[in-house]
C-alpha cells in the first residue's frame, strides 16, 4: 500500500476530502516524528507503539577487504505492534 492508497482509504473511512485526508496524514507523520526526535514515545492503544531504539557501538567487517571497521552508535525509530493489531493479522 503507498501512501495514495492509505489517504484514499482514509478519507472513504472518515467521509474526507482526499486533500483533507493527505494533510491528517501529514500531520500524524509529523507529530510522530517530533516526538521520536524529542525521546519520547507514541502509543496507540490496540495498534502498537512507535520508539527510538539505540544500537550499541560494534565491530563489523567490510565485505571487500575484509578489515574489521567501527559502527559508530545510533538511534532507530522502530515499532511494536499492539495485541489488537497482532490478533487482526492472525
Amino acid at each position: 500500500m503507498k501512501k495514495s492508497d492509505l489517504v484514499e482509504g482514509i478519507a472513504d473511512a472518515a467521509d474526507l476530502s482526499k486533500a483533507d485526508a493527505g494533510r491528517a496524514l501529514d500531520a500524524f507523520v509529523g507529530v510522530v516524528t517530533k516526538a521520536l526526535q524529542a525521546g519520547d514515545t507514541v502509543t496507540l492503544t490496540g495498534f502498537g507503539t512507535f520508539a527510538v531504539r539505540s544500537r550499541a557501538a560494534r565491530q563489523g567487517r567490510n565485505p571487500q577487504t575484509g578489515a574489521t571497521i567501527e559502527i559508530s552508535e545510533s538511534k532507530n525509530p522502530g515499532f511494536k505492534a499492539g495485541k489488537a493489531l497482532k490478533d487482526a493479522v492472525n
